[in-house]
């Protein structure tokens, strides 16, 4: 049920089936200074009806890319995604699916993972992937975390120019293995790796910890963590990067736009150890932040090493095809302190999802979908640069996405985008104090050349 309509006489029975009398009675084990702080005040029940309206009124006050016209991105994107994708994912088969335990009773679960995996192996030219991680921030950590425990290292050269909020979650999970983070520098949006033979001093990002002039790529380093397309949409230029990183006998970690592998180099043939990204733009709605789907993706030499789990397709007795887990680093499977485990059950459903949409749509489909990403976002910015006042700051190439330097502040113009029907982008502003007046914008195959010039048109009023 959406609602339990819980009275007087049923509350009763139920505690007294507990053996106390009182709601409290059950939290005496928790410190009254805790219980101090976790006092909530909440108003009068409400009857199902008028909760309702409550719920109605209050989702209503959401902004979304149905409602607005989206130039949003950031990581999460408005793409297209076919009907059949929600319409197979919602059967009851695999929306109530748990962790496959017994491989004779999971045999669907077990095959759309390892087609999941498949597919993936596919778009990112690498030997193995698992099934799956929560979201492409916490994919990239793990990717830190395995490497880490590869190495026998303590130290990762980051790019600045990764995903605040994946560069954040990193940051938690190195302060609590004692992991230590340096930045490489960056030039005109993009990361300046070749400073590794002869590191720089960092000039931008407040408070971030950044090559010295007497660091080097040696062999302390762990892995060296990089993000194309990266958090300002351009694309880093990351040949010959590989070798360096391994001549110190180091990782390369590479998270990417998996929809742009459809047009651009792979990780793995820019020879990357560790590939990851966020699935969302394969066919996963953007659900106001989740649930996504963590991609993560290795080298055969690493495989014992993998997060979460991996399917593999055997035989049975009588020489049928079945699917089995074929490795189960997990805690109740093995000794806690070899695990490995990111375990995400229900992520399982948007590995679902994934692998519906990347066979719906093919090599093909997935290429005209990308050059239509491409061709869209080129067409904007020329728009834009055109308009006084107005800037595209940077010759990097970009995919889908683009910084403009704006004649006003770029809070102002999100804001009141909003009330003429766009979602205008991220204001970059609230990251560094440089970035003020920068607006980053999102254009993906969705968009038309009618929602285009009308959303020019609309910052021309600035």
């Amino acid at each position: 049920m959406h609602y339990i309509p819980n009275n007087a006489a049923a509350e009763a029975e139920m505690l007294a089936a507990l053996g106390v009398q009182h709601f409290e009675d059950l939290l005496t084990n928790i410190p009254a200074k805790i219980l101090q702080q976790c006092q909530i005040n909440l108003p009068a029940a409400l009857s199902e009806s008028e909760l309702a309206k409550m719920v109605t009124a209050v989702a209503s006050r959401n902004q979304d890319s149905e409602s607005k016209i989206s130039f949003m991105g950031g990581g999460v994107y408005d793409h297209f995604i076919p009907a059949v994708v929600d319409f197979l994912i919602s059967r009851s088969e695999f929306y109530t699916a748990y962790t496959p335990y017994q491989p004779e009773v999971s045999q669907g679960t077990l095959q759309a993972i390892y087609e999941y995996q498949s597919l993936i192996c596919q778009l990112t030219d690498m030997e193995v992937a698992n099934a799956s991680l929560y979201d492409g921030a916490t994919a990239l950590a793990e990717a830190a975390m395995m490497a880490g425990n590869l190495t026998n290292r303590k130290l990762f050269l980051v790019s600045p120019l990764i995903s605040p909020a994946a560069l954040s979650v990193l940051q938690t999970y190195c302060a609590a293995r004692d992991y230590q983070i340096k930045f490489l520098p960056e030039k005109d949006g993009t990361t300046f790796w070749q400073s590794l033979s002869r590191p720089a001093p960092y000039q931008q990002g407040q408070g971030l910890s950044a090559l010295s002039e007497q660091d080097e790529l040696n062999e302390q380093i762990a892995a060296v963590i990089v993000q194309s397309l990266n958090f300002l949409g351009y694309i880093e230029n990351l040949e010959g990067l590989a070798d360096i990183v391994h001549q110190h006998k180091a990782l390369l970690v590479i998270s990417v736009d998996p929809l742009s592998l459809a047009i651009l180099k792979t990780p793995g043939e820019l020879g990357a150890d560790i590939a990851v990204a966020e699935g969302q733009s394969l066919g996963i709605h953007q659900s106001f932040g989740g649930p996504f789907l963590g991609i993560l993706a290795t080298r055969r030499a690493y495989i014992r090493s993998l997060p979460g789990r991996l399917v593999g397709e055997t035989v049975d007795v009588d020489g049928r095809r079945g699917y089995v887990l074929v490795l189960q680093t997990r805690e109740q499977h093995i000794r806690r302190e070899k695990a490995t485990s990111n375990i995400c059950t229900n992520e399982g459903l948007m590995a679902l999802a994934a692998t519906i949409y990347l066979s719906l749509m093919g090599k093909n489909g997935l290429k005209r979908a990308a050059e239509l990403c491409l061709n869209n976002s080129h067409y904007l910015a020329e728009k834009i640069a055109a308009l006084p006042g107005y800037a595209v700051p940077n010759q990097a190439p970009f995919f889908k996405e683009f910084v403009v330097i704006t004649p006003q502040p770029a809070e102002r113009i999100v804001s009141a985008a909003t009330e003429a029907g766009f979602l205008a982008g991220i204001d970059l502003g609230q990251y560094r104090k440089e970035w003020q007046n920068h607006l980053l914008i999102a254009v993906t195959e969705r968009r038309t050349l009618a929602e285009m010039d009308d959303f020019v048109k609309f910052l021309g009023k600035f």
